[in-house]
């Protein structure tokens, strides 16, 4: 079965095909079917960003889609970045960009409690719509630290290491993203 996800951002494609592919799913991203819709993110909540991407592409596509919407939530920061995470230090800014200012937002702040949330958006190939919420709770470092990953996963430690320092196994057991996907494969494994 096919499975398109509703995203520019080839490190969460990566993530995808991971995941899926060994369920037997063909993943592709919409650029490598085409798609070039590109959704108004409006809603309020995490949930409600992905299920509008979703929706945008099965409406071109009518086959199976995939979106997430995910961020950091900071404590100290009252929750944000949140929903606006990739947008925290403008459109046109880098994860580096985005870092700089979280930390810079976060000097001599104590409290460095965070948590990142994703919501996953399934619309089958009939349109019928389902959401999967995880979330991972953790601390923000005060330098970035790691190669690996994308975004703020170089400041976000769950346990002794950041994202940035996980390999993509470790990553995927206990992020936000991997604890929605698995709640989303166990779906797809009963509902094919």
């Amino acid at each position: 079965m096919e499975i398109i996800i509703a995203t520019g951002n080839a490190g969460k494609v990566r993530e995808f095909k991971r995941m899926l592919e060994p369920l037997g799913y063909t993943v592709f991203s919409q650029k490598e079917k085409g798609i070039t819709v590109d959704a108004e993110e409006n809603g309020d909540t995490f949930a409600e960003n992905a299920l509008i991407k979703a929706r945008a592409v099965w409406e071109v596509a009518h086959t199976a889609v995939i979106a997430d919407d995910s961020g950091l939530c900071v404590d100290a920061l009252d929750g944000r970045p949140g929903i606006y995470s990739a947008r925290y230090a403008g459109e046109d800014a880098t994860d580096a960009d985005r870092n700089r200012k979280l930390l810079s937002e976060l000097e001599g702040v104590t409290n460095r409690a965070a948590h990142f949330t994703c919501a996953i958006a399934y619309v089958d190939e009939t349109g019928k719509a389902r959401v999967f919420e995880g979330i991972c709770p953790g601390t923000i470092g005060l330098e970035p630290r790691g190669e690996d990953g994308f975004g703020y996963d170089p400041l976000f430690y769950c346990g002794d290491k950041t994202f940035g320092e996980m390999s993509a196994e470790e990553k995927d057991a206990v992020s936000h993203r991997g604890r929605a996907n698995r709640m989303l494969e166990e779906f797809l494994k009963h509902n094919r």
